[in-house]
């Protein structure tokens, strides 16, 4: 923590908590972790993606202790952002109480491109793809932020 100031809270959030916020939490915390605490939730809870962690280890990242929350484990948390990456979850994101900003940062949904996918390595490619983007997006933050909300 760097002295005097006070880490930013941000709430990744998506329908499921299951691939991209979890994608989104994990980078945060790795790339961002002195500057903000990274949390993710769902709309719903479907549990973690095994193909997600999959391919954030292969990034050096580990997911694999990350859990599907419920964005009611949120109620009481005092957030400064909540960033949707689905667009489910921005049409469904609930009001949040205080100084909650929220942004949407969508990104396609690697499980839904890996339905018809003919072997593992053909659906890790649509992980990966949204793996980098989400990196190359949590690399902005929290510079990013200081936009309009949405």
């Amino acid at each position: 923590m760097v002295h005097g100031v006070t880490k930013l809270k941000i709430l990744f959030l998506c329908t499921g908590n299951s691939c991209r916020s979890q994608m989104a939490e994990g980078w945060a915390r790795h790339l961002k972790g002195d500057r903000m605490e990274a949390y993710s939730a769902g709309i719903e809870t479907h549990g973690l993606n095994p193909l997600a962690v999959k391919v954030m280890a292969e990034a050096g990242i580990d997911i694999s202790s990350q859990r599907s929350q419920h964005i009611e484990e949120f109620a009481d948390t005092s957030l400064d952002w909540v960033i949707t990456v689905c667009d489910n979850a921005r049409e469904s994101c609930p009001v949040f109480p205080g100084a909650t900003r929220t942004k949407h940062v969508g990104f396609d949904d690697p499980p839904r491109l890996a339905r018809d996918a003919g072997t593992e390595d053909e659906a890790l490619a649509h992980y990966r793809r949204v793996r980098d983007e989400i990196r190359a997006f949590v690399e902005t933050l929290p510079e990013s932020l200081t936009e309009e909300s949405d």
